[in-house]
């Protein structure tokens, strides 16, 4: 078993300070590109010769998830910048959608209009309407936390690529039944628009049916849905409580955490970060990982002379379940009973306390 240590989150803000310009692209560090060339040629207080690449960053919503992979996407490209002698300029071209489709088309039009290099967009909305805004231009794109790029139509595309948070869904139910072994029934709390919900909450149901568990479906599409959504939950007498990687319930956990305490309800999730925002339990892909490796697609893409055809989109190991520490003692649980039953079922354990970012 190893109990893994959490890397540590990094200000945005301080990402304004490392940027630079550049008069002229030269091939030091990083092969040339004709739209590096064109994004740097205007820009003239860069260290001489030094290429700059203009890396535009689309965050579809503000919740923990999403922040932690591109506070680890911006670290890993201020790395790698530094070791190569290069400039990934993000701070200029870095913009978050909240949820809003109106907000992402504008975002597109902006970061088209901008010539940047490469868009990286986090979540599976943002993916899709930069795939549409980047339509007749050679600009490519590269996702982050897209949970089912196939099912997105975002695979063999010829200008997109990326990383996937795709959930181990069977782990998880494992995870459940190892406290729970006599559970008879099981709340399913998620937004019926959010692609990411929807195949794990499709195997999550044929989960339970064969394991004879009836399943209690409640959604939301906001803070104020889910808060309903929640006390629906606990009036029915559930007290497990199953979400997938859905930004919606991300966004919501800090307003709905205690309720589920309260009525001693676990809520097993699919990211640590829910656990961070209150939630029992996360359970999935290292978030941190995600984004940087998301930042390593990126390099591949404009500096190693790779291509979209070269970058095949990339998953990862769900094998780490994260406790918060301060809801399994609200819920009346023994946290080295709960470590103990999980460990046949992931490779690591971690423990949080609830907090709304990390640290």
């Amino acid at each position: 078993m190893k109990h893994t240590e959490m890397i540590s989150r990094r200000s945005f803000l301080q990402a304004a300070a490392l940027t630079a310009a550049c008069s002229a692209l030269a091939l030091t560090g990083c092969g040339s590109s004709s739209s590096a060339a064109s994004s740097a040629a205007g820009a003239a207080s860069a260290q001489e010769g030094a290429a700059v690449y203009k890396v535009g960053i689309v965050n579809y919503v503000d919740d923990a998830s999403l922040n932690q992979i591109v506070a680890s996407l911006e670290a890993r490209l201020d790395e790698v910048g530094a070791e190569r002698g290069v400039t990934f300029n993000y701070a200029d071209y870095y913009a978050n959608a909240q949820a809003d489709q109106s907000n992402l088309n504008q975002i597109g039009a902006d970061l088209v209009a901008d010539e940047v290099d490469v868009i990286v967009a986090v979540a599976t909305p943002s993916a899709s309407t930069m795939l549409a805004a980047v339509e007749d231009t050679d600009i490519p794109v590269i996702y982050s936390a897209v949970t089912d790029p196939v099912g997105a139509g975002f695979d063999g595309l010829p200008n997109i690529t990326g990383t996937s948070d795709a959930l181990d869904t069977e782990a998880i139910m494992n995870l459940i039944l190892s406290i729970n072994p006599d559970l008879d029934q099981l709340g399913l709390l998620y937004d019926l628009g959010q692609d990411s919900s929807t195949q794990a909450i499709a195997d999550a149901k044929a989960f339970c049916d064969e394991h004879g568990i009836r399943c209690i479906e409640k959604n939301g599409t906001n803070t104020a849905e889910v808060q309903m959504a929640v006390e629906a939950l606990a009036a029915s007498g559930v007290k497990v409580v199953f979400t997938p990687t859905d930004n919606t319930i991300m966004t919501a956990e800090l307003a709905i955490y205690e309720t589920m305490i309260e009525a001693g309800i676990q809520h097993f999730t699919g990211a640590d970060s829910f656990a961070l925002n209150g939630a029992f339990v996360g359970y999935g892909v290292d978030y941190v990982q995600l984004g940087e490796a998301t930042a390593d697609m990126v390099v591949e893409l404009l500096c190693d002379g790779k291509t979209i055809a070269d970058l095949p989109y990339r998953t990862f190991d769900n094998g780490t379940a994260t406790i918060n520490t301060e809801t399994c003692a609200a819920l009346g649980l023994d946290l080295e009973t709960v470590k103990t039953a999980f460990e046949p079922y992931c490779t690591a354990i971690e423990e949080l306390v609830t907090a709304e970012e990390f640290e």
